[in-house]
């Protein structure tokens, strides 16, 4: 039975790089996957889905506004048979395109596995990540240490002395130099200005 999963975590836990694994042993079975990744997040180009590790793999690029079961229709139209949906980034989604997705798997009966991040710099979830949670079939963390070796579930912004950043947009690209993963502890910390953060420093997977 098709289903709607979630697959969360804080910052460099390996989502992409579960994502992409996922879609090769789709591949490697002879089924055919299509990758949906959020155009705003260009860092390995428009429509390319790339791991910190390497990997990366063609997608298929979206914005703010697009039906996703649409872009899926015509897929298949065009392709033929899906037997996965992977998207990217998953917290980049509008309310309107998780309910969309939902139409994928219940009208369309095809799974769709989603991979993004819980909440903000801020502490605060994404819209994408809200109703992913609330309608999702499944959920499932990935995840990551704190540099003090605790369980990392928040993410901090930082700026070029490592300092935590406690304003500004929501949606602001970047990597290991801008965002650093964290326990709770350690946010409360670093946001009451105690101390900074390395960033070049990620975390490890657990």
């Amino acid at each position: 039975m098709a289903k709607l999963y979630f697959y969360y975590s804080a910052m460099n836990a390996g989502k992409t790089t579960t994502l992409l694994q996922s879609a090769h042993n789709y591949r490697e079975r002879g089924m055919r996957v299509a990758i949906l990744t959020p155009r705003l997040d260009d860092r390995a180009g428009a429509g390319v889905v790339a791991s910190r590790i390497g990997l990366r793999s063609e997608g298929i690029a979206f914005e703010r506004t697009d039906d996703l079961e649409g872009i899926v229709r015509r897929d298949i139209a065009e392709h033929g048979p899906l037997n996965c949906v992977l998207v990217d980034e998953s917290q980049f989604l509008t309310r309107a395109q998780v309910w969309q997705l939902s139409e994928v798997v219940d009208a369309l009966r095809i799974p769709v596995l989603c991979y993004g991040l819980r909440t903000d710099f801020r502490g605060e979830l994404f819209e994408g990540s809200q109703y992913l949670l609330a309608w999702a079939d499944e959920l499932t963390e990935i995840k990551t240490i704190c540099h003090t070796g605790k369980k990392a579930t928040m993410v901090v912004r930082v700026d070029g002395q490592g300092r935590a950043v406690r304003e500004g947009p929501q949606v602001e690209i970047g990597g290991n130099d801008r965002y650093v993963s964290v326990s709770r502890a350690e946010y409360k910390k670093v946001m009451r200005g105690e101390g900074t953060i390395d960033p070049v420093q990620p975390p490890l997977p657990l």
